[in-house]
């Protein structure tokens, strides 16, 4: 796909372009799904059905826009730390081929993108955005202070749902509220099961994370967490008075997390990237039990 895109380019421009899709990971769209599953779930459950194509739009776009502008600043943001870290050696920044400069302009451009956006909603959507976009500049930066980065990374990727309450029905009633500290608990989920892949590095680097917190404890922790979450979106599911297609969908997250779990039982690397990569098929399943149970009601 990348190549493919990159063939719309003059061949003078290819090389730097390249290095501008691989800063905001556009060949990784991973973290980009991780974010636009809850952004959907919200949309849809707002909406009460299928959601107005205008806000499905924006927030579809926004999505891909806010999470590339946070790759951006979370490389310049970790430019004297990817050079440590094996997996991260060959980032744009951290191997010379993007300066500083060049992604702070690209995250201001992408951010101003999303804004724009975010002005054909309503006001209080529009004033929502403004704590996102600072969720998402701050968030890099936590992990040289504390050992919780992803409970920020999951409050920043779960702005989306109070927002996409307030686009649609220019509130955020208490089941939003309930959905965003469920992404929050499932995004801690995912990006330790991340975090355990560069453990050993980060810990050289001087870098924190859940992963260094939790320890010789992180899988026990990672499966209260799982309970946890499981037992939220219960909730979610209650409040909304969501039907059998959405209980059916949470049976099938429960066993995606069970293995999950069973894939990282060793601590090894790729499996515990094999597991973060498993929480594409989580949201989705869960946002077609949305879209199912709303739809047979």
């Amino acid at each position: 796909m990348l190549d493919w895109i990159l063939q719309k380019f003059p061949e003078a421009y290819r090389t730097k372009a390249r290095d501008y899709l691989v800063l905001t990971r556009m060949d990784r769209p991973i973290g980009a799904l991780l974010l636009l599953w809850p952004t959907w779930w919200a949309l849809w459950l707002a909406a009460s059905d299928f959601p107005p194509v205008k806000l499905l739009v924006i927030f579809t776009l926004g999505v891909f826009a806010m999470r590339a502008a946070g790759c951006a600043i979370n490389d310049f943001a970790d430019r004297k730390l990817d050079p440590q870290v094996a997996r991260t050696a060959g980032r744009p920044i951290a191997s010379g081929r993007v300066t500083p400069r060049e992604a702070l302009i690209v995250f201001v451009s992408l951010l101003t993108l999303s804004f724009v956006l975010v002005l054909f909603t309503n006001a209080l959507t529009i004033k929502l955005s403004l704590v996102g976009a600072a969720l998402a500049a701050i968030y890099p930066f936590t992990k040289r202070y504390t050992h919780l980065p992803q409970v920020v990374l999951g409050a920043a990727f779960g702005w989306s749902i109070p927002m996409a309450f307030a686009a649609v029905s220019y509130a955020v009633p208490p089941v939003g509220w309930l959905l965003f500290i469920a992404n929050i608990l499932w995004s801690v989920i995912y990006d330790t099961q991340y975090a355990m892949v560069d453990r050993d590095d980060d810990l050289k680097a001087g870098a924190k994370s859940t992963a260094i917190l939790f320890g010789d404890a992180d899988l026990p922790i990672l499966g209260i967490l799982m309970a946890t979450f499981l037992l939220a979106m219960l909730f979610v599911g209650q409040r909304a008075a969501l039907g059998w297609p959405y209980w059916l969908s949470l049976v099938a997250a429960a066993s995606l997390f069970g293995h999950q779990l069973w894939k990282i039982r060793k601590r090894e690397r790729d499996a515990c990237l094999t597991a973060f990569r498993n929480n594409n098929w989580l949201g989705m399943v869960l946002w077609i039990g949305i879209v199912l149970a709303l739809a047979v009601r």
